[in-house]
């Protein structure tokens, strides 16, 4: 069967199931897995081509493929999106959907439906409010909200991967003991996968892993220290994203190759593309990787 062919399945219901099923088995393997972000279908099968297990969206990522700031993505073109990656791959794929498609535990648990709808193995859920005056939910609405989800998700016909963060160190508030107070009322919740985004010292994350009973990811490429997988498993993550790192590297390349172009009148930026036959061949299965 072709790496990009769908599974010959009797329902697509089933087929669901079996992508939330090998998503949930990934976080009870021995070790650490790589869960990549993806910003388009031609992103997604490059790294399905390349031998990754799952993907992730990247919401900041997304937004500026379709030329906007991160959080300014309507419903509909956010789910038209991760529809778009999930018909990309036969892999199983997680969704960064913010805050969900409102404020209140029923808004949670409708975002939690809507994601398994077009075929989703999992989302994850913040606490950031999107608004920059007051960006974290109180703590018993943050709770609320994942728990609301949680059930959601136990409901579905099939296995879905919910994963609760809190955003405390994402938005000035390096409060390590709120952020730990969180996780642990989310994992009550019944969260799947717990995550806090922006922990840069390898100590905070041990501790953070030490605190809690399920799998926890952990995003590297943003500003700041970076650590290896081996690193990062030896410390108890279960799981590592990247976020919109790659979006942000291909962004740049494309950027400075116009500067150049502008400022200079030059081209030496097409010495670093990446051949026709190389590039195309990810997407005819010629490629070895």
């Amino acid at each position: 069967m072709s790496l990009f062919q769908r599974p010959d399945v009797p329902g697509e219901e089933q087929q669901l199931e079996s992508k939330g099923a090998t998503f949930r088995k990934l976080h009870e393997e021995p070790g650490a897995f790589i869960i990549p972000n993806p910003w388009d279908a031609g992103t997604a099968r490059i790294l399905a081509a390349m031998g990754f297990r799952a993907l992730a969206t990247t919401s900041a990522g997304m937004a500026f493929s379709l030329g906007l700031a991160e959080g300014q993505v309507s419903k509909e073109d956010t789910m038209d999106h991760c529809r778009a990656i999930v018909a990309a791959t036969p892999l199983p794929v997680s969704a960064d959907l913010e805050k969900g498609f409102g404020d209140s535990p029923e808004s949670a648990a409708e975002t939690i439906q809507a994601a398994a709808d077009i075929g989703l193995a999992g989302c994850s859920l913040e606490d950031h409010t999107g608004r920059r005056d007051d960006p974290i939910y109180d703590f018993t609405l943050a709770v609320e909200r994942i728990e609301a989800a949680a059930q959601a998700g136990r409901a579905l016909s099939q296995d879905f991967v919910l994963t609760a963060r809190c955003e405390n160190f994402l938005w000035g508030r390096p409060d390590l003991d709120d952020t730990i107070r969180r996780l642990q009322a989310f994992e009550r919740a019944g969260a799947d996968v717990l995550y806090a985004p922006g922990l840069h010292d390898l100590g905070l994350i041990r501790t953070v892993c030490g605190a809690v009973t399920k799998p926890v990811n952990i995003v590297m490429g943003m500003p700041g220290a970076t650590f290896g997988l081996a690193e990062l498993a030896e410390a108890g993550v279960k799981r590592i994203s990247v976020g919109s790192a790659l979006a942000r590297l291909a962004f740049g390349s494309f950027v400075r190759a116009a500067r150049e172009m502008r400022s200079e009148g030059t081209f030496r930026f097409s010495q670093e593309a990446m051949g026709f036959a190389e590039l195309e061949g990810f997407f005819t299965g010629s490629t070895r990787v």
